[in-house]
């Protein structure tokens, strides 16, 4: 027996997220059906990042035990020949039996981009939260910094959250234009974290753009943290804004 871990890359808009649902195709599940035709036995995958409906990922981590005597960097090639074209496997690799990218320390960031112009961009609909009004990006800025260090989020945390504790640590949260983007006009919101709650960076997102347009002054931020209600934050942005673009491991160094 040994334990491979996959690098997953996925467009996540025909999908509901990336665990196993009753009632919807799943990331998880395109993955197991295609490992177990691959690999000729039942395989069943864990992953460290349980992204949601219409979220996208270069970079989700998971692993799954095999008996198969396929090198584990060789399953990435031979997966992606029966993966969908908007699930693509980056990287495969042997690691030891007990390894667990959940349990490791680690640090994730996400980016929530929005597209801030008058009209929406049709090439970038599906990645891009269109919002015309005109954004105070300096402001956003000031309302980030309240967030950054350990902090109890449960003003942003869904109320379906089911976990221990609501405290979690942002390390570093940027607001900033992708001047590569067409005409730059593409506002990113960039945050890292040893860990995220439920909806957590949706609902930062829909805060600070509320704080762009003028809605909530930037203060107000330190007062939702201290209130720890979800009704003194803002909206949970749409989820096809959001993508997972790094996973860092503290312990080793490695970056996927």
């Amino acid at each position: 027996m040994k334990r491979v871990m996959l690098v997953v890359a996925y467009d996540g808009t025909q999908y509901c997220g990336w665990q196993l649902q009753p009632n919807g195709v799943t990331i998880e599940e395109k993955l197991n059906e295609a490992l177990t035709d691959l690999l000729g036995e039942e395989i069943r995958v864990s992953g460290a990042s349980r992204t949601d409906s219409g979220v996208h990922a270069y970079c989700n981590l998971a692993v799954f035990d095999t008996l198969a005597r396929m090198p584990g960097e060789k399953i990435s090639y031979a997966l992606n020949q029966r993966l969908p074209e908007d699930i693509r496997i980056r990287r495969s690799l042997e690691v030891p039996e007990n390894f667990h990218p959940r349990f490791e320390k680690t640090v994730k960031t996400y980016e929530y981009r929005i597209w801030n112009d008058e009209f929406p961009l049709p090439s970038r609909r599906l990645y891009t939260h269109f919002c015309y009004y005109k954004l105070d990006v300096e402001k956003m800025r000031q309302a980030g910094a309240y967030l950054v260090g350990e902090h109890d989020f449960k003003s942003f945390c869904s109320v379906a959250a089911q976990v221990e504790t609501t405290v979690r640590t942002v390390r570093d949260l940027e607001v900033f234009y992708d001047e590569s983007s067409p005409g730059g006009h593409e506002l990113v919101i960039r945050v890292s974290g040893e860990g995220f709650l439920y909806n957590m960076v949706r609902i930062i997102a829909g805060t600070l753009i509320e704080v762009g347009r003028g809605e909530i002054p930037p203060e107000s931020v330190k007062e939702m943290l201290d209130g720890c209600d979800r009704q003194l934050s803002g909206p949970t942005a749409p989820a096809k804004g959001l993508t997972l673009v790094k996973y860092e491991f503290e312990e080793s160094g490695e970056v996927y």
